[in-house]
């Protein structure tokens, strides 16, 4: 097998795998066996030892001494980091966006909100709510602090579905209004406060362990 198609599959592997932690599907501190995903992937384990790097580069994998590469635990230290992080590069995203919003896009955030509110399980929500903040930020064109802010997405998202499995209520976001309102009537840095406070709430809720005992887990519900 040649390197590029190594690099291929390699790329395929993390990505399938990136999904399934995002999601909760590998759990935290899962083992990830090499020969069990070389099976499913049908190649070797080149490739495969490949991928585990890139999850590692990611902050979604990490390897141990003695009990191989693991899904990367968090806790509610890693959870503020990461709401701080977006709260300062969005608000700067937000700025240089502002000028470049047009009505036809805030009808888009407003129809994305709504979507949000009505989301019946947190899948439906995170989706909603990453298209709205995408939706106001992108204007900014700046690709690399979007892609800076997009992968601090998928880690609010993984520590969402963490800690939401089930239980999921449906709730009304006066804060997306507020800034779509702020930003209609051209006030910038009104709309900038409303997301920086916004995208650093942190919500909390109990999840049962394998163990079959409870534990606090907390998310970015922003």
């Amino acid at each position: 097998m040649g390197k590029d198609a190594e690099d291929t599959i390699a790329g395929r592997i993390s990505r399938v795998l990136a999904e399934r932690i995002i999601r909760g599907e590998l759990a935290p501190d899962t083992r990830l066996r090499q020969d069990h995903i070389a099976e499913e992937f049908s190649t070797s384990h080149v490739p495969v030892r490949e991928a585990f790097r890139r999850l590692e580069a990611q902050g979604l994998a990490i390897s141990l001494p003695r009990r191989g590469v693991r899904v990367a635990s968090f806790d509610l230290k890693e959870v503020r980091e990461v709401a701080e992080m977006r709260a300062a590069l969005e608000v700067l995203a937000l700025r240089h966006a502002a000028q470049h919003i047009t009505p036809a896009i805030l009808e888009e955030a407003e129809e994305a909100t709504r979507e949000g509110d009505a989301a019946a399980d947190v899948h439906a929500w995170e989706a909603a709510n990453r298209r709205f903040h995408r939706l106001i930020l992108a204007p900014c064109g700046m690709k690399r602090l979007l892609a800076s802010i997009d992968d601090l997405h998928a880690a609010s998202a993984r520590f969402l579905f963490s800690a939401w499995q089930s239980g999921w209520e449906k709730r009304t976001d006066q804060d997306h209004r507020a800034i779509i309102s702020a930003l209609r009537q051209g006030r910038t840095e009104e709309a900038a406060a409303i997301l920086q406070k916004h995208v650093q709430w942190i919500g909390r809720s109990p999840v049962r362990t394998p163990m079959g005992t409870t534990r606090d887990a907390f998310a970015i519900v922003g």
